[in-house]
């Protein structure tokens, strides 16, 4: 298996730092516009092997040609969003640099699977599926899986017990609008709301919500540990097919009342991408809480339309 990944930042070099680690795929490709930045990386990484005990091959490259025949293609580029600069900015200069990345992965990989990681995630994601032509169990973001992760540690530290044991669940757009379903989450099959109460909850799930800021606000910078790691949890479903049921941003055409939108679900990964979007029962709060959250998205990409059209 061969997975290549386009940025070189701290997401990006997380990403293959860890599953180089993992000694999953034969070989990882690490491209970035910005000359020595993956070479000096991925050398970095390749020469840890020895002592981390891996074999997994990494280049590091400013061209496109080395990911030629990548089973996965992670996409991490883009700019933060920096003082002074609008929504609109933002989504203009994040789907300019993810339609041009995506367009050439394709033509190189027309078998791949891409994997969006750029931010406005769900946004991206849409931009993603619309260049590539590629069908859409093939094109998801990662977002459900960094933000249970930030859930189910919350919950642990409040619980004194291992993350290991906790199982959770969030619907919905990434970022504030998600939507965290306490009902859902467990303790070793306990449910958490006879272990907690709901004031603690509501505190938890709010935290979860904010996560990604409380990170900004402390290093001035947006996370990459978890969120490379969190990509890395769904390449190893997607390459032992090992039909792992993860929170993703899919594309869903009418689950739960939502149709040709990206926004997370929980899924199954395995070879060939999602092979299911599972349908959960909702009450009617968590149901209007997450058409919330589709409603936020679907604002954002229809300005992603306008920006676009008035390029032509």
């Amino acid at each position: 298996m061969k997975v290549s990944i386009v940025g070189a930042g701290n997401v990006g070099a997380t990403v293959a730092d860890v599953l180089a680690r993992m000694d999953l795929v034969r070989e990882i490709v690490l491209v970035d516009i910005k000359e020595g930045l993956p070479q000096g990386k991925a050398l970095d990484i390749l020469e840890s092997g020895p002592i981390a005990g891996f074999d997994t091959r990494l280049i590091g490259t400013n061209e496109y040609g080395p990911t030629e025949g990548s089973d996965i293609c992670v996409i991490t580029a883009g700019v933060p969003r920096k003082p002074g600069m609008s929504r609109d900015d933002l989504l203009d200069i994040n789907s300019r640099i993810v339609q041009e990345v995506t367009e050439n992965l394709v033509r190189r990989s027309p078998n791949t699977i891409l994997i969006v990681v750029s931010n406005p995630l769900d946004v991206m994601t849409y931009v993603a599926y619309q260049t590539s032509g590629l069908e859409p169990h093939r094109v998801f973001g990662m977002a459900g899986v960094l933000d249970t992760a930030r859930y189910r540690t919350f919950l642990a530290e409040a619980l004194q017990v291992s993350v290991r044991d906790i199982q959770a669940l969030l619907l919905g757009g990434h970022g504030d609008s998600m939507v965290p379903l306490p009902r859902y989450t467990t303790v070793a099959g306990i449910p958490v709301t006879e272990l907690l109460d709901q004031a603690t909850i509501e505190r938890i799930v709010e935290r979860t919500r904010y996560g990604g800021g409380e990170i900004v606000n402390l290093l001035g910078t947006s996370a990459w540990y978890a969120p490379g790691t969190a990509v890395v949890e769904m390449i190893e479903a997607i390459v032992k097919d090992s039909n792992r049921i993860l929170p993703v941003a899919a594309w869903l055409t009418g689950q739960y009342g939502i149709r040709d939108l990206f926004i997370g679900v929980p899924a199954k990964l395995g070879r060939g991408g999602i092979k299911q979007i599972l349908e959960l029962k909702l009450t009617d709060e968590e149901l209007a809480l997450l058409h919330r959250s589709a409603e936020h998205v679907r604002e954002l990409v229809e300005a992603y339309k306008r920006i676009a059209a008035a390029r032509v």
